[in-house]
Order: structure tokens, then sequence, then C-alpha cells
């Protein structure tokens, strides 16, 4: 499960489905309806969140605005479509992480993005989260 710190904007079509997904189960994960990936690290940002409900709500919310934009039809029933109005820190080493991971596998997957994607910079995040300066969160599994 990867649920990108990254805004959506720049997953690549077969990133942004299986982000939708992946959110999904998230999802059901934080409402104890499976019994499977409890204890996910990518969660915990979520887990500590005051309300960790509507906090993947309105992540999801996020990627399916995305999806939207692009002429995608998720279902807009699966969540309860919400703004977030206490957003989650990212630390700034977790975003640049997170996008390098995503620059190898476009390079492979969707070249044509890759070549749009590889002299970004400044790196924006889902707008469920706000930058903090910081290293590559404790959680993530660095390979």
């Amino acid at each position: 499960m990867r649920l990108w710190s990254l805004h959506p904007k720049y997953l690549d079509s077969k990133g942004l489905v299986a982000l939708w997904r992946e959110g999904l189960l998230a999802k059901k994960v934080l409402e104890g309806r499976t019994k499977g990936y409890r204890k996910h690290p990518q969660l915990e940002r979520f887990k500590r969140h005051r309300d960790p409900l509507k906090a993947i709500n309105a992540y999801l919310f996020e990627v399916w605005k995305e999806a939207s934009r692009r002429g995608y039809k998720f279902n807009l029933d699966k969540i309860a479509p919400v703004e977030l109005d206490e957003k989650i820190p990212v630390t700034r080493g977790q975003l640049m992480y997170e996008f390098q991971h995503l620059l190898r596998k476009l390079r492979r997957r969707d070249p044509k993005k890759y070549e749009e994607l590889k002299h970004v910079r400044e790196v924006e995040p889902n707008p469920v989260f706000y930058v903090i300066e910081g290293d590559v969160e404790p959680w993530e599994k660095v390979k």
C-alpha cells in the first residue's frame, strides 16, 4: 500500500487508479472493516489525526478531484467528500523521497510522464498535507 504524500497530479494513470484502490482499502482499515493492513506504517499519520476517517476521506476526495479533472469516473459514493480543516504534517524529506521513488517507477512505466516531471524541483503535497522541514518520515520503509 502506498498512500502518496505528493499531489495526485504527479501520478500517471496506473498510479492514480492504484492510489484510489489503496486509499479505499485504507479507509476500510480505519473503519475497522478489515483484519489486514491494520498496522501498515502508511496509515500512522491518518491514525494520529484528531478524526482519522475525516482525514482519509479528505485525502481520497483530493484523489477523486484529480481523477475527475482527467475525465475518470471514480465513484464518489465510496467516500464522504470533505475538506480537511486540520491538515497533516509531512516532512520535505518524505515528499522528496516519494517523488524520486515515483520518478524511478515512471522511467520504466510511463516515459512520457517521466519526461514531463523529471525537472520538477518544488513538489506539492496532496492538499491534506502541509510541508515541514525534516528527513524521510520514520514510518517509511526506505529502499
